[in-house]
């Protein structure tokens, strides 16, 4: 069983391990700041961008995911869009799948958690996916042979994700393992046949 924590913008090897193995997404555990749960990675003009959902009391020590409230004082949501609308209005899928992404960045969530989940679904539908996450309300204690991507730092280096045509591909060497948002933008519906057969795991 491969555990995953929840995710912002979930990279492409979220995703892939989430259509092709058994997986369960843990809502039990802490919240590690700083990390996926409420950060994700776009490609820009200008590079990597890392986009940081901000969330109340981040420094709070053993914080449950299932308790981690969004704060909404800083205008993280614009600031968020405004980096999508830059990195991606020219990409090929971009006037498709904008009206199912803004949303996400005008209305406002209590709870981080329920942000994700939502958004993961979203981006499964138009990947055109069927999936249906299994969650844990509990902390996942993983066992022998699991895959733990929990931790911030990841001990697993067996993914590997082959080239696809990116936004700025003339300018600047393939980015690999960024949110799959960038997989979606680039290469549509085709981009599951990308997730699914070239993906190696």
């Amino acid at each position: 069983m491969v555990i995953l924590p929840s995710s912002y913008l979930p990279s492409v090897e979220y995703v892939a391990r989430l259509l092709r193995e058994d997986c369960v997404i843990d809502m039990g555990e802490n919240f590690i700041k700083r990390s996926e749960r409420n950060r994700g990675s776009i490609l820009t003009a200008n590079g990597v961008m890392q986009l940081t959902v901000h969330v109340e009391n981040a420094n709070r020590p053993r914080q449950r995911m299932q308790d981690v409230k969004i704060d909404y004082s800083k205008r993280w949501q614009h600031q968020h869009w405004v980096s999508i609308l830059s990195a991606y209005k020219s990409s090929p899928y971009f006037d498709h799948f904008a009206p199912y992404i803004e949303p996400f960045y005008t209305r406002e969530w209590r709870y981080l958690v329920d942000y994700n989940m939502e958004y993961l679904d979203v981006l499964l539908r138009l990947l055109g996916s069927d999936s249906h996450p299994v969650t844990s309300a509990q902390y996942v204690e993983a066992c022998e042979g699991d895959l733990d991507l929990r931790p911030k730092q990841k001990k697993d280096s067996t993914f590997v994700a082959e080239p696809y045509f990116q936004v700025f591909s003339d300018r600047m060497p393939f980015q690999p393992n960024l949110s799959v948002l960038d997989l979606l933008m680039c290469e549509g519906r085709s981009a599951i046949g990308e997730i699914l057969m070239c993906c190696q795991l």
